[in-house]
């Protein structure tokens, strides 16, 4: 079923799906159905990344063929509308003193839900797809500055810009990620080595961060390194706020 909007047009798949008033079909008892589906690729983009996510490595994985998954799903592409939806579930918001606390929980809420699933950062989102999902977490993210005197458009263009310093931090975690330690086979550890034996005078203020420990080994610091980069967000919306 394809439902419409009031001008006549239709949605495209997956959203059809996501947003109808219908029960989806169970199937058979130990059969297949579409949750099965959603749930396997799902897992299969966690556990290898999204470019292990095909119809035919999520129907073996299920144990059917290929073609009987397009019984339940239409398309490889309509599948990854599913898988999104289903992964970008914000938990309900905590009780919150402020715009302040109720938008950094969000933020904070959004990257561990970006880490946990990281092959969403490998999904086109041009057009962004309308899942439920992704309206509700808009929700979440607008719903703490309602009593600022921020007009509707600097909102939405706020909490977008606050997505997006998200969704930056998680692809670095994820691109950078410590590897085997070793200078010939681990980049981030070539890239330090550079750093620290190469820079010379030819470039003063990347060598003043390099005398200054910003390119050292200093293990784990994700969360600091976020916490510092969205707390200066904050203060740009409190000053804009004030304005």
């Amino acid at each position: 079923m394809c439902i419409t909007y009031t001008s006549g047009m239709q949605l495209p798949p997956g959203l059809d799906r996501l947003w109808s008033s219908e029960e989806p079909s169970k199937g058979r008892r130990g059969g297949l159905n579409l949750e099965k589906v959603v749930t396997a690729a799902v897992a299969l983009a966690d556990a290898e990344g999204l470019e292990a996510v095909s119809m035919a490595r999520v129907a073996k994985a299920l144990g059917f063929t290929t073609m009987s998954l397009y019984r339940h799903v239409r398309s490889k592409e309509e599948l990854l509308v599913l898988m999104l939806d289903r992964v970008m579930v914000m938990p309900p918001a905590k009780p919150y003193a402020d715009w302040r606390a109720g938008l950094g929980d969000w933020a904070w809420d959004l990257l561990r839900m970006v880490r946990a699933h990281p092959w969403v950062h490998y999904v086109r989102i041009a057009p962004p797809p309308a899942t439920p999902s992704s309206v509700e977490l808009m929700e979440r993210g607008l719903a703490p500055l309602g009593d600022t005197p921020l007009s509707e458009a600097h909102k939405a263009d706020l909490i977008l810009m606050v997505n997006g310093f998200v969704f930056w931090q998680a692809r670095l975690e994820t691109e950078l990620a410590p590897g085997t330690g070793d200078p010939e086979t681990d980049p981030l550890v070539a890239y330090i080595t550079v750093m620290h034996t190469l820079v010379d005078d030819r470039w003063p203020a990347v060598k003043r961060a390099v005398a200054g420990g910003v390119f050292d080994d200093e293990g784990d610091t994700r969360d600091r390194d976020f916490a510092f980069g969205l707390e200066r967000i904050l203060d740009g919306i409190a000053t804009l706020i004030r304005g």
